[in-house]
């Protein structure tokens, strides 16, 4: 009742004049202009950042989606994982309740997470205040990326400043839950070279969960220099602090999710915390040494100190008893990675032939230590199910796994895109990666090292009917190590296994309907050899083998009236196990892989001060483990917004999630950890800017 009553009074603000939104300008006559910033329209940009040349999207022979701040601020959207439901072929994962994780196109990974083109692969959640975008590359994109990336990466595009004037924006929110946040944006030129930036966010979390809490604290300082005409230089830092209650959702019973206990915490309000202090400096050289011919230098160094505690149901509910096991442990890790990376494009031309030419070196090195401890009980493990359970003490006991590893690669690729005729250009490239892994059992005092040197080639063909128009055909591979996508350890026998593959064939179309309106289409078929899975009855890694994912991916976002943008999208997929082992025999369906996802969201501005905004998801149900044991149910959310604006400088706005307030699952981590939805909940949002 409390939140319905919160709803209503959101709308009658809503009802009383005067509040704008903040990325439109009115003038004397409260007529609004769209303002554009960067290369983008509304929902729709033309190019990404994480492609490293200067190519539009309608010539990348690859699927990209791009979203926009002005879509994130309509959606009102904190949180990478929030962001991501709406983009077609990305599946949220729970990650244990401490850390981002998604399955793109049937690949789960915790790591393929970029900032500003940089691995930003540590295990913690991503807000979104000091971002200016985010992109998702599909398929195989080690060429650009390195290891990994089998079934994607996302990429994070910071906000830099703007050496052109003063200005700042300020935004407050609170939500039906008593979750709020507060941020600010802040440009100051400091001459007429030299410019900063200042972004900084509070938020408090809370949901329809047990025991659930948390803050996050962003601080994010920025400079650029701009000795001349062809030259800038920024350096950043960005501090993030997050602390949150871990939550692994609820177990499973006869084969699918409990029900009627969406709100139950299995765990303890005393133990279930995650603490992580992220830092993160980059610098960045951009320079123009001729018409033609530009060069980059970045520079990364993070250091991140991260504990998570958690106790959770570790078997399904036992139908005869009511009863269910639990279990646990704490970890703590301390991960210190250093990044550099040069890269040099030309654009020009050698007879009657074009090239965007890329060549780029990387280098990196990171070092993690860990530690894992084991839950004893003051009593039985095992619980009486109840809406509130009472869950004996516990405490984590001394640690028993203490690592540390070494991770150290260097890179070399080159990639041009030739255009042999107006209607036909040709992508060709490959990259180079040497990649060692060292890491010793500090317990046992053992140590196991690997080295592999892999080539990642790319291809692809990009016929032009129209200038606004594309069809390709692309191939791209790329490699995992075998010790997993965090390389937190390394065994004995991971040493002696070859790294895992990924071979991703697609082909599509792209067809720019207007200049702020895309729309595109791509058919794809993953295959990934050498992969692993966990014996359901020893618990140890076996190699699968081969895993096949496949599907077809729909898009369609940008402005499609001056009053009306949207972005759409639609997935049909299906993966499935290829080869033969204990863990995962052949014919397994690929985990957390719906067969259809729809996602939708759009806004249209019925006045020039009042506007509404439509969302719907849908997932239709899905594995939660290799098992094919437990299934998620099929679901479909919808939510909703409401804009209106005051002046130039102030807006409003109401975002209601989960309008029908559906009961629904939307992620799992194994068979008996599943999150529950949240249910119907509004957030109010006051954005000004100055």
């Amino acid at each position: 009742m409390n939140r319905i009553a919160l709803l209503l009074a959101g709308t009658a603000m809503l009802a009383a004049p005067g509040f704008a939104h903040a990325d439109e300008a009115a003038d004397a006559e409260g007529r609004v202009a769209i303002v554009v910033t960067g290369k983008a329209d509304g929902y729709r940009p033309e190019d990404a950042n994480a492609i490293k040349t200067p190519t539009p999207l309608v010539d990348v022979p690859q699927t990209v989606t791009v979203l926009t701040r002005e879509q994130l601020d309509d959606q009102a959207v904190s949180q990478l994982g929030e962001a991501l439901r709406y983009v077609p072929g990305v599946v949220l994962g729970q990650g244990e309740g401490h850390r981002d994780q998604v399955t793109l196109r049937g690949q789960n990974t915790t790591a393929d997470f970029y900032l500003d083109g940089l691995r930003d692969d540590t295990q913690y959640y991503r807000s979104l205040y000091n971002i200016e975008r985010v992109e998702v590359l599909k398929g195989a994109n080690a060429l650009l990326f390195g290891r990994g990336g089998g079934g994607g990466v996302i990429n994070r595009v910071s906000k830099t400043p703007d050496l052109a004037g003063t200005k700042g924006a300020v935004a407050a929110s609170v939500d039906t839950f008593g979750a709020f946040s507060v941020a600010g944006d802040l440009n100051q030129p400091l001459g007429e070279k030299l410019g900063a930036r200042l972004n900084a966010t509070y938020e408090e979390f809370d949901n329809h969960r047990q025991d659930f809490g948390g803050r996050f604290i962003g601080v994010n300082p920025t400079l650029a220099f701009e000795p001349d005409a062809d030259t800038r230089i920024e350096l950043s830092y960005n501090y993030d602090d997050d602390e949150r209650t871990t939550d692994r959702g609820v177990p499973s019973i006869n084969g699918a999710p409990l029900t009627g206990y969406d709100d139950t915490f299995f765990g303890s309000s005393a133990l279930n915390v995650a603490r992580v202090t992220a830092h993160i400096a980059q610098a960045r050289i951009d320079h123009q040494l001729t018409d033609n011919l530009t060069f980059n230098v970045i520079g990364q160094y993070s250091h991140t100190d991260k504990y998570y505690g958690n106790l959770f149901a570790a078997s399904a509910v036992n139908p005869a008893t009511q009863t269910v096991t639990l279990s646990g442990y704490s970890s703590a890790n301390v991960r210190e990675s250093w990044i550099g990376q040069a890269n040099l494009v030309w654009e020009g031309r050698t007879g009657g032939i074009g090239h965007t030419l890329l060549a780029g070196l990387e280098a990196s090195s990171q070092e993690t230590t860990g530690l894992r401890s084991d839950p004893v009980f003051s009593g039985s493990n095992v619980v009486t199910l109840a809406k509130r359970l009472t869950v004996p003490s516990a405490i984590f006991a001394a640690p028993s796994r203490s690592t540390l590893s070494k991770v150290d690669t260097w890179s070399a690729y080159v990639q041009d895109q030739i255009e042999l005729a107006p209607f036909l250009q040709v992508v060709a490239g490959v990259r180079y990666d040497e990649f060692r892994i060292s890491a010793t059992d500090r317990i046992n005092a053992t140590s196991a090292a690997r080295t592999d040197g892999k080539w990642s080639p790319r291809a692809g063909i990009i016929l032009k009917p129209r200038k606004e128009m594309s069809l390709y055909a692309s191939y791209t591979r790329s490699f995992l190590p075998q010790s997993g996508d965090q390389f937190a350890s390394i065994d004995a026998t991971q040493a002696t296994l070859a790294p895992e593959q990924f071979e991703n064939i697609e082909a599509g179309f792209k067809w720019d309907v207007n200049p702020g309106l895309a729309f595109t289409g791509a058919v794809y078929r993953l295959t990934r050899d050498n992969s692993r899975f966990n014996n359901p009855v020893t618990g140890l890694p076996e190699l699968s083998g081969r895993t096949r994912a496949q599907g077809i991916e729909l898009s369609l976002a940008g402005r499609i009236l001056p009053q009306w943008q949207a972005s759409l999208g639609y997935a049909l997929q299906e993966g499935e196990v290829r080869s033969q082992t204990t863990a995962a025999p052949s014919g397994r369906k690929l985990a957390q892989l719906p067969h259809h996802q729809v996602s939708a969201w759009t806004r249209y501005d019925l006045t020039r001060k009042f506007g509404l905004g439509l969302g719907i998801t849908h997932q239709s149900s899905s594995y939660t483990t290799i098992s094919n044991a437990v299934r998620l149910p099929a679901f479909t959310r919808v939510d909703a917004a409401a804009f209106y604006t005051l002046s130039d400088r102030v807006s409003l706005q109401l975002n209601v999630e989960n309008l029908f307030d559906a009961d629904y699952f939307p992620s799992a981590h194994t068979d008996n950890n599943i999150s529950t939805g949240e249910p119907l909940n509004a957030r109010l949002t006051i954005r000004a800017k100055f």
